[in-house]
């Protein structure tokens, strides 16, 4: 049915750090760039990084405080949103990357020898290998209580539009995006309170829990500790939160900062074996229980998630593996 001619080394399904990395790191070890193809959903590379990074926000090396030192071909410094955003551009330009946008895989199977036919927007490519690069911040997190339609205009999970501007805002999370955001916030001239359910923050990095503390300090963010939300309602054009220890408040927008979710459902369908740390992943990031199928950054990092660093080193080792076992490598990572 498939010419040779048309047997890709890799396909990579997303077009984020993680998966410009591993094109890039594929180019280096001697695989001909017209032999990757990466499938991007969206119109443009690192849709995540677009969406949900307020354009102030630092992109750190050392994501959560955490020292990532760069072992492959790419690495960054603590950046700004644009400087990280140009770095891949550059990044697929220098290595002359096929990046097809607005392609979102629709299936994936695995053939009798071996290969695999990946499906995206009416396009099928056969392939020795796939990478699923996608990451979990195309689906945030959500409150477990029930949102009602008519505070929707309210609700927010990221800050890159322009609406939040001299408001009263209330962030919900207590991790690093919560503390960025209620810092952000703070810049655009609002009133903001961060609410957290648990007495102390834990998963924040040192600078985000001074920073946060300080803005509460100077009476610039409320820290609401303890504080579980049971319900939203409607009231005029803001939303009533009501609190279960301290009693309903009213705000004009919300953001909720309590991360992203693993696509489960669609791994589950090609077959990945899911744990509950996430899918179930070998030292070099091949899937347990499907033979050259990668999966890369968010995906494997676990729960903790990781930063763009850590994304490319996961690239780079990953690489080894598929040169080993899989591809048509002329160059030694």
């Amino acid at each position: 049915m498939y010419s040779e001619q048309s047997l890709y080394e890799i396909i990579i399904i997303g077009a984020g750090p993680a998966g410009i990395s591993l094109a890039a790191e594929a180019v280096e070890s001697g695989v001909a760039p017209h032999k990757i193809i990466i499938l991007e959903k969206s119109d443009n590379h690192s849709w995540s990084i677009r969406k949900f990074y307020p354009d102030e926000k630092l992109v750190t090396a050392n994501y959560k405080g955490n020292d990532v030192s760069c072992v492959g071909n790419l690495c960054i410094m603590d950046s700004s949103k644009d400087e990280t955003l140009n770095y891949l551009g550059e990044t697929i330009q220098k290595y002359k990357l096929d990046v097809r946008y607005k392609h979102n895989a629709d299936e994936i199977q695995k053939l009798a020898n071996g290969q695999y036919v990946v499906c995206s927007s009416g396009e099928c490519f056969v392939t020795k290998t796939v990478a699923l690069a996608i990451g979990v911040m195309g689906r945030p997190n959500k409150p477990s209580y029930k949102i009602p339609s008519e505070v929707n205009k309210n609700i927010f999970y990221d800050i890159s539009g322009d609406e939040l501007n001299n408001k009263k805002i209330l962030v919900v999370g207590g991790g690093d995006s919560a503390s960025e955001y209620a810092q952000y916030l703070v810049q655009r001239g609002n009133s903001v309170s961060l609410s957290y359910r648990r007495e102390k923050f834990v998963r924040m990095n040192d600078i985000n829990y001074k920073t946060i503390h300080k803005l509460n300090d100077q009476g610039k963010c409320t820290l609401l500790m303890n504080t579980d939300i049971s319900s939203l309602e409607k009231e005029g054009e803001g939303v009533k939160v009501n609190f279960k220890e301290a009693g309903p408040q009213v705000f004009d927008a919300i953001v909720y900062a309590l991360g992203g979710t693993t696509p489960k459902n669609f791994l589950e369908t090609i077959g990945i074996k899911m744990t509950k740390e996430g899918p179930d992943v070998t030292d070099f990031f091949e899937s347990e229980k499907r033979e050259g199928i990668f999966l890369l950054g968010d995906l494997s990092a676990g729960r903790g998630g990781g930063s763009i660093n850590l994304a490319f080193n996961h690239s780079h080792k990953a690489m080894k593996e598929l040169c080993t076992m899989y591809l048509d490598c002329s160059e030694e990572v």
